[in-house]
């Protein structure tokens, strides 16, 4: 058994509003450079919709991701063969209109224009190449466009739908729609990792976080193909890939990430995970059905003595444990069984996870009310008007059990918080939907109050990175670094081979 640790992260997505204040904060602190001007390393998409890059879930068009191949796991985009007959030539790359040609305003026209009649525009011209240009793309043109016959009629997600239920999505009196927030999932298996040519992209030994060494970098960008999540970007002034770092300075010196600290919604959680290594193959290699099932087995258990032994004996301090005991991306993935990984049939194992959210029910109105002809305490998942195959396809390889699963136990939790708050539900009724999802009424107001009503400390839980001691293990004079860790060089990079 070989322990290791991993910053983890939920998303909950019944709470995000679309707000965007997440993705101005991380544009804010890390892209705002030349030649990142397109790079959002957290982006919210509206789903249904084709997201950004457009249709990055396609994977019969980018390659990313893993594949089963007889008993041997390799990388979809190619063998190692294929990486050196491709790398002066990716036919796998998604093109800047993929994402979009990024563009700012000619301000200068407005002071400098002649007098006249007319009113004078500053005109957009393209931050890449200072042309003119006609805006046709953003990073998110299909925001909050639910109901559009370009956008949401074509989602990769609909796939298993049947045409009634692909027509209620974009009828407009029944259209619904949901936010999905992305940032890099710092994968325990990452496809960008093993697709590099140059081995500059690796995990971090003491938390996960996936980075690119910009000093070994040589911009094959194989790394940006093999991702299936298309989380890694190119910066064509530097030459060199670029990728979300999940504010691991912010992180050493015990703050959440920018995009954690700024969320309104207050959607998201952090924490450490302990999870067996020597199983990220095998868990890799499962039937699609199986996938979420075993990549939650190989989270490991923090109160196990046995894994408390183990992961002592590969040098996790206690303050790391004790922070894995209290995480709530424990809690969520492993002791609840809420959160789902997005996409786990691309095989990377991500460590970000979703709960899926409660969609509005389909119903009509009648004498007055508003009638769902249900009687069973579930029957509206059913006829929830996102449908359930959607979901499975985007959080669980198309299998509806387990998001059916996570669905019924919100609703048994928000029955029993109205049995206890509101009182228009019986608490034997609420305790029987409890029973019949296997919680507890303590363990539901344990996810009441994670969901609803915590603090700061419990949203984050942010072990002691202990920096100091790892430097001087290094360098035995610990002030000799100060002010030097960050996102920078020690030398100048190189372009080219």
């Amino acid at each position: 058994m070989d322990i290791r640790r991993q910053i983890s992260m939920v998303f909950h997505l019944d709470k995000c509003i679309g707000c965007h204040t997440c993705t101005v904060a991380c544009k804010n602190v890390w892209t705002d450079r030349k030649g990142a001007e397109y790079m959002w390393w957290n982006n919210v998409e509206t789903k249904p919709g084709t997201g950004y890059p457009t249709h990055w879930e396609d994977q019969e068009k980018y390659r990313g991701g893993w594949m089963v191949d007889g008993n041997e796991l390799r990388l979809k985009l190619q063998r190692k063969g294929g990486a050196l007959g491709n790398i002066f030539y990716n036919p796998r790359l998604p093109q800047l209109d993929d994402y979009y040609e990024p563009w700012t305003y000619k301000y200068q026209d407005l002071f400098d224009a002649p007098e006249g009649d007319d009113q004078p525009t500053a005109r957009p011209v393209s931050m890449v190449s200072g042309e003119y240009m006609d805006i046709e793309a953003g990073p998110n043109w299909d925001d909050d466009l639910g109901g559009s016959p370009v956008y949401a009629a074509n989602d990769p997600n609909l796939k298993g739908l049947d045409e009634e239920e692909r027509r209620q999505l974009t009828d407009l009196e029944r259209m619904v729609f949901f936010y999905l927030p992305r940032i890099c999932n710092h994968c325990a298996n990452p496809g960008c990792s093993a697709a590099c040519p140059m081995g500059a992209i690796y995990k971090r030994g003491e938390d996960g976080i996936v980075l690119v060494s910009q000093e070994k970098c040589r911009g094959w960008r194989m790394c940006i193909s093999g991702c299936p999540y298309k989380k890694v970007y190119y910066n064509w002034s530097t030459g060199k890939s670029e990728k979300c770092v999940l504010c691991f300075p912010r992180l050493e010196t015990g703050q959440a990430p920018a995009c954690f600290h700024s969320c309104v919604g207050r959607i998201r959680y952090l924490g450490v995970v302990l999870y067996d290594a020597d199983r990220i193959e095998e868990t890799a290699k499962v039937d699609e059905q199986r996938l979420v099932e075993a990549q939650r087995e190989m989270i490991l258990d923090p109160f196990d003595p046995a894994v408390i032994a183990a992961a002592k004996k590969n040098g996790i301090s206690d303050e790391w444990i004790d922070a894995a005991q209290r995480s709530p991306v424990y809690k969520f993935v492993k002791r609840w069984h809420l959160a789902l990984p997005l996409h786990p049939e691309f095989r990377t194992l991500p460590m970000l996870f979703y709960i899926p959210p409660l969609s509005p029910v389909m119903a009509s109105m009648k004498k007055g009310s508003y009638d769902i002809e249900e009687t069973e305490f579930f029957g509206t998942i059913d006829k929830a008007r996102v449908p359930l195959q959607f979901m499975a396809n985007l959080f669980s390889a198309g299998d509806i059990a387990p998001v059916s699963y996570v669905l019924r136990r919100l609703i048994a939790v928000r029955a029993h918080r109205r049995s206890v708050s509101v009182g228009d539900i019986s608490k034997e009724k609420a305790g029987s939907m409890l029973a019949e999802v296997g919680l507890t009424p303590d363990e539901a107001d344990g996810i009441f109050k994670l969901t609803s009503l915590p603090t700061y400390d419990e949203r984050f839980v942010i072990p002691p990175y202990q920096r100091d001691a790892a430097i001087e293990e290094l360098w035995n004079d610990p002030l000799s670094q100060k002010g030097e860790t960050g996102f920078g060089f020690r030398a100048r990079p190189k372009r080219g081979a």
